[in-house]
């Protein structure tokens, strides 16, 4: 059985991190400044981001949240999500609809989007719980020009992307799209027809190359989250022993003069 990072002592915890420094990048933080760091981000959501959407569920962690940008309304997203943005790939929401009453982007709980996410809507993206959103993936629900008025909005069509999904990186949802549960998207698939429940698609046009066995049981972000606040502590433990040891002096040591042992 795995044991967790709360089980074991931060300098047992610290010493077996560093067991292999080759595979872990140094945070050279000290933890005191990793933590101000945290409620900084947190601080800019509650400030910034939170009055864009029309919901925002409890328990979200967003990292660098300055790279993500909502245009439009409604734009929800529900519990326990996990957003990433960098300078490079931001998180884009847009709703612009393309006649009155129309334009929705509604997001489950438990969802994880990943650096470049981007998502417009002029109609209405509906997506699930535990659903997995890798790097610079896009959803769309309408071709924003007609093929011969190009000043004119193109048809537009409701994506609809179920509970424990997975879209692989770079992967393509087109407007009109329904996704099943449990059903995982290619890197750089393109999807413009509707993928059943429990299948793995791929290719441009996605087609279903392999179908999941239902009957396995399948873990999923929802069941990460049993118990948020064992998790955070968890978390909190982890920083803890990876920046065992770091000091201020370190840190503005490294920003400065970093070598070829940082």
């Amino acid at each position: 059985m795995r044991t967790a990072p709360h089980e074991i002592p931060v300098r047992g915890l610290a010493a077996k991190l560093r067991e292999d420094e080759s595979a872990l990048r140094r945070d050279h933080r000290p933890y005191a400044v990793k933590r101000l760091f945290l409620r900084w981000q947190q601080y800019y959501v509650r400030r910034f981001l939170r009055p864009q959407f029309d919901t925002l569920g409890r328990g979200h962690h967003f990292m660098r949240p300055w790279y993500v940008e909502l245009f439009g309304s409604p734009i929800a997203l529900g519990r326990y999500a996990t957003v990433i943005a960098c300078a490079d790939a931001r998180v884009r929401f847009c709703v612009w609809p393309d006649q009155e009453g129309e334009g929705l982007i509604r997001i489950g709980d438990y969802s994880l989007i990943c650096p470049g996410v981007r998502i417009s809507s002029a109609c209405r993206v509906t997506i699930g719980h535990s659903v997995m959103m890798a790097n610079r993936v896009y959803l769309t629900d309408s071709d924003w020009h007609d093929l011969y008025d190009r000043t004119a909005a193109g048809r537009g069509a409701p994506i609809r992307i179920g509970n424990n999904v997975w879209l692989g990186d770079s992967a393509i949802v087109c407007k009109g799209v329904t996704i099943g549960d449990n059903s995982v998207i290619g890197a750089g698939a393109v999807v413009v027809s509707d993928i059943p429940a429990n299948a793995v698609a791929a290719g441009n046009p996605a087609r279903v190359v392999k179908t999941l066995d239902p009957a396995r049981p399948m873990k999923t972000r929802r069941d990460w989250f049993a118990d948020p606040a064992q998790l955070s502590r968890d978390f909190q433990v982890w920083d803890q022993a990876l920046l065992q040891g770091n000091t201020l002096g370190h840190w503005f040591r490294y920003l400065v003069r970093p070598n070829r042992r940082d």
